[in-house]
């Protein structure tokens, strides 16, 4: 039996289906929502990959809106909203939190970055002379750096320790140099007690050891090691089989 670690800010994620009233409504109707009873997370790193569509982002701003968290990202404290675009999932789940509670935390999403540094510029316009939002992120505007350039930027000055950290397909913004560069600081963080849920297509990211991965494949989800994921099999067969793949892809 696997021990239970009561330290675990988010112990486990459970859906709560016989609340659902219509499983033919999005995003009720995805198969993944159908196959899933609860998901049992890792005290460090919990990984949840799949292809697009699969429903993994879906799960995630789930799991980071129930938690509390603003559905564009930021801290608990962030309540912007550009566009109100995200599921009711939030609703039909309960998340297993453990007896400690995080002294701090982030939903960093790659595709609503722009949206989270234009409300710190605009928070930090109202505040006045003194202490800038901008501050806790590096002191330089995020939108006066590349997407890349911020999105770590957040990681390496907004992220402490104590702190559960939601992440959304963060690699869209790093290249594969600046993705091991997060792999060390996610361990920093994961030896400052930290905990971090990840959605990712990067091999890179989904490599470090002390993790849990699941997998979406076949409308299914089940825990794998990265060598079993497709996005480890593809890239590794790709880079291993260049012309082969190549030829094939490009036959006009």
């Amino acid at each position: 039996m696997e021990e239970i670690n009561y330290n675990t800010y988010i112990r486990e994620v459970k859906i709560n289906k016989e609340k659902i009233e219509n499983i033919n409504e999005y995003p009720f109707s995805l198969p993944i929502i159908n196959d899933l009873d609860k998901l049992k997370m890792h005290p460090k790193v919990t990984f949840i990959v799949g292809e697009n569509g699969s429903g993994k982002s879906t799960l995630l701003e789930a799991i980071a809106v129930s938690y509390g968290f603003n559905p564009e990202g930021g801290t608990k404290n962030f309540n912007f909203s550009t566009r109100s675009s995200h599921s009711r999932l939030y609703e039909y789940i309960t998340l297993i939190k453990g007896i400690k509670s995080p002294k701090d935390g982030f939903f960093l999403r790659a595709e609503s970055m722009y949206n989270l540094a234009t409300n710190i510029e605009e928070l930090d316009s109202i505040i006045g002379p003194g202490a800038r939002v901008i501050d806790s992120y590096g002191g330089i505007s995020l939108h006066n750096q590349s997407h890349g350039e911020s999105f770590f930027s957040v990681m390496m000055n907004r992220f402490l320790k104590n702190g559960i950290y939601i992440l959304d397909e963060p690699e869209a913004a790093l290249s594969p140099s600046r993705q091991m560069s997060m792999l060390t600081r996610i361990n920093e963080l994961v030896k400052e007690n930290c905990q971090f849920i990840i959605s990712t297509h990067s091999p890179i990211l989904m490599a470090y050891p002390d993790s849990k991965i699941y997998e979406i494949k076949d409308d299914k989800i089940k825990e794998v090691n990265v060598e079993e994921t497709d996005h480890f099999q593809i890239t590794k067969s790709f880079l291993n089989n260049k012309e082969k793949f190549l030829n094939i892809l490009l036959d006009d």
